[in-house]
């Protein structure tokens, strides 16, 4: 679903991401690892096209989109869930998930589905987002970019400052969507025991380069919860 070949990009004079290549399988969670400040994010932007890229290439299902926007990507089905989950705070729960359907036709109803994955959305649907726990409003952010139906999901430290019943929701949220067979998902994880548990491929950023990958069955064996340990 998604193909990444020689992304490197600059800040300045600092080169940030080097060579960087990966790819995310339909059916299955891509779990990218590295310490703080190795890029991570920087490359989760330049895949969405909210950083351009210096050299590179990104395909996803099949077709080039490097010199596409943003929305072009999204319209694309490239869903994203950003650090932070940049929710709407002054919006209500329901308002926010409209967000995720802004480029569909007028009228396009909420996926119920939504509901069923998020079940506490449905009971504070006319609450303000802003209002909401992080937990939950990282429930909110997952379900908005969940919305339009994307082929890839795309998720940057999705449990961050997230209390442990809810991981586990989130977990488990993640591995239904990957086993249905009909989306890629790539997560940019710190918790290392999360990533592990979800990860059927796994890469590890070192200084904006790709220092290791493979499956995620041999992480324990290859020694990854040391090599990107704090």
């Amino acid at each position: 679903m998604l193909n990444v070949q020689g992304i490197n990009q600059f800040y300045g004079g600092s080169h940030i991401l080097r060579d960087v290549g990966l790819q995310a399988r339909t059916g299955k969670v891509t779990v990218l690892l590295g310490r703080n400040g190795v890029g991570k994010t920087t490359l989760l932007k330049s895949l969405m096209g909210l950083i351009p890229i210096k050299t590179g290439h990104i395909e996803f299902n099949g077709q080039p989109v490097h010199g596409r926007t943003p929305y072009e990507r999204a319209r694309a089905g490239m869903g994203y869930v950003p650090q932070g989950r940049e929710i709407f705070g002054r919006l209500s729960v329901e308002e926010n998930l409209r967000m995720g359907l802004a480029y569909r036709p007028a009228g396009t109803p909420i996926p119920p589905e939504l509901y069923d994955l998020f079940p506490v959305l449905k009971q504070m649907l006319h609450r303000r987002g802003g209002d909401l726990s992080g937990g939950q409003q990282q429930q909110l952010a997952i379900a908005r970019a969940l919305a339009p139906g994307p082929k890839l999901l795309i998720l940057d430290e999705p449990t961050e400052g997230i209390q442990p019943s809810i991981i586990k929701d989130i977990g488990r949220v993640i591995r239904m969507l990957a086993d249905r067979g009909d989306m890629a998902i790539l997560l940019c994880e710190q918790y290392y025991d999360f990533a592990e548990e979800l990860a059927d491929d796994y890469l590890v950023m070192e200084r904006g380069e790709v220092i290791a990958r493979g499956p995620g069955s041999e992480m324990a064996a290859k020694g990854i919860r040391q090599l990107v340990a704090i």
